[in-house]
């Protein structure tokens, strides 16, 4: 009797078993055939922030990926992702990028001094920086670099990269350069000193009341190097001023309030930045600016971008000068730069800034917007050449003081629109111009005739007296085809005052760098034009 039940209880559980052997069989066949394996041990069981996800996955990758990874560039490569998906400005800098992004608002590296090029696998000094080490032991203009510390440096297809990696170190380190000039081989054992990264570019007075200064960056000395720029224009003459934004990207917010306060009057106001987290901050001009009564101009376009925005605001919202050129960039946000213990940093948005009206000048971006193509659009729509091709909503209209309407929503409109200047424009001007031709032959030209070229007394005399004759353009155009671009007489005929105006600007930065630059370039600037005829009108403003 206990026997029969015993085999009727087995005869109850015999499907269950073998429904269990199943299952298992199932599972382990699946476990050895596959090429996963599943881990679940690693983790922690807690639950966990998104940022212990992140740091856990990333230490999971490096311990059980397939093959050797790079840890910190995959660190890097996530930060550089989650910040890219906030905002176009929102960025990761690794340690090794630092220096190349601080240096030019710091407004100094270290190094041994020389502005250079590369020409034919040679390393050739365009200038030596003065008040640099290079300088100061005699090198010059025209010099080949052809080894440093005994490596061979000339014909070994070098590229700018590479030269800086040599030249460049702490200040108080050596480097011992050999220099050919005139088939001369010179040692220099050079000293790495501080050299300054100017950012006024230049400064000159275009006739015998009106100054021109160019603005590059806004950098932590941008101030102090525009008051004494100001002030030696002012001793010269200048009675109204051009300030050349174009072109300029930005840099220290602090840096365009102070120049803003000295052309304003005492309590206007310049900017101010709210968002999220940082509190509504206002700068006011602090005192009665320097210039505030002197007639004003502020060039810009495309290409001039938040700083330069935040000083192109102020001046218009104050109704203080006149905004001339194309719509700036539009970059209206503010970053917060933050350093990290690995020498890395990132910089992070943390506020919008206002022009003194209560606009937003940011451009639209975010999913379905072509951010990094504006400029494209911008051509492709028409409003690099007509103004009328530019539609602001009434919704984004503001209106100053004194009843002048501006508007928000992306860039700073100017109060004379000026269109890119098509004169003289052809394919083969824009290829040779793209392919740094005009450039390297002003070098070539300028290094084969620098004793003749010392007989002109300034570059105001150059500009005066020295002529691009047909002839030396025929040499340029053989220059050309020599390095493979063919000559297009139809298009040299188009173009041939403004490449013989270009060709004469770059003979004279490789002598005089680029004060007499650009006074041979404005001669064919037509926004600067625009603007000497503005500021000479007495109704201007």
């Amino acid at each position: 009797m206990n026997q029969n039940q015993n085999s009727n209880k087995l005869l109850i559980y015999y499907p269950l078993l073998l429904a269990g052997m199943l299952v298992l069989g199932i599972y382990l066949g699946s476990y050895f055939s596959s090429g996963t394996i599943e881990t679940t041990s690693f983790f922690p069981k807690k639950s966990v922030n998104s940022a212990d996800k992140i740091g856990q996955i990333i230490n999971f990758i490096d311990k059980e990926y397939v093959d050797t990874i790079a840890k910190n560039n995959l660190i890097n490569k996530a930060i550089g992702a989650i910040l890219e998906d906030l905002d176009p400005h929102s960025y990761y800098i690794s340690a090794e990028e630092l220096a190349s992004y601080t240096e030019p608002l710091e407004g100094n590296f270290d190094g041994i001094g020389v502005e250079f090029l590369i020409q034919a696998d040679t390393v050739r000094v365009v200038s030596a920086i003065e008040g640099g080490p290079s300088e100061e032991l005699g090198i010059m203009a025209g010099d080949k670099i052809i080894a440093v510390d005994g490596e061979n440096i000339a014909g070994v297809e070098i590229n700018n990269e590479d030269v800086i990696k040599h030249l460049k170190g702490p200040r108080g380190t050596k480097v011992n350069v050999d220099i050919l000039r005139s088939n001369k081989v010179i040692p220099f054992n050079i000293t790495r000193g501080t050299i300054p990264i100017n950012s006024v570019v230049t400064s000159q007075l275009l006739d015998k009341t009106t100054g021109y200064i160019k603005i590059s960056r806004f950098a932590r000395t941008t101030y102090d190097e525009f008051m004494s720029h100001m002030g030696r224009l002012r001793a010269e003459g200048m009675e109204d001023i051009i300030l050349d934004l174009r072109g300029n990207g930005g840099g220290y917010l602090n840096a365009a309030v102070q120049i803003s306060e000295e052309f304003l009057q005492k309590g206007q106001l310049v900017v101010y930045t709210e968002g999220k987290a940082s509190p509504k901050r206002s700068y006011y001009a602090s005192k009665i600016g320097e210039y505030s009564e002197m007639p004003l101009a502020v060039l810009i376009n495309q290409g001039s971008a938040s700083a330069s925005e935040i000083l192109a605001g102020a001046i218009q919202d104050n109704d203080r000068g006149l905004i001339i050129g194309r719509r700036s960039f539009g970059k209206g946000l503010v970053q917060e730069h933050l350093s990290l213990p690995d020498q890395s940093a990132l910089r992070l948005t943390v506020a919008r800034y206002y022009t003194p009206t209560g606009r937003s000048i940011q451009k639209p971006y975010g999913k379905g917007v072509h951010y990094e193509d504006d400029y494209e659009i911008r051509f492709e729509h028409g409003e690099m050449m007509y103004q009328d091709s530019i539609v602001f909503p009434d919704s984004l209209k503001y209106t100053t003081p004194g009843g002048r309407t501006v508007y928000g929503g992306g860039g700073i409109m100017p109060d004379i629109f000026v269109g890119v200047d098509t004169v003289g424009a052809s394919q083969y001007l824009s290829i040779v111009s793209y392919q740094g031709l005009l450039n390297q032959f002003g070098f070539d030209y300028a290094d084969g005739h620098r004793i003749d070229l010392k007989n002109y007394t300034s570059y105001k005399d150059f500009k005066q007296r020295f002529e691009i004759t047909d002839d030396l353009l025929k040499d340029f155009v053989s220059y050309s085809s020599e390095k493979g671009i063919e000559a297009d007489d139809k298009g040299i005929k188009a173009s041939k005052e403004v490449l013989k105006i270009r060709i004469k600007a770059y003979i004279a930065r490789n002598i005089w760098g680029n004060d007499g630059y650009y006074a041979i370039m404005n001669q064919d600037d037509n926004v600067l034009k625009e603007a000497q005829i503005a500021l000479s009108s007495t109704a201007s403003l």
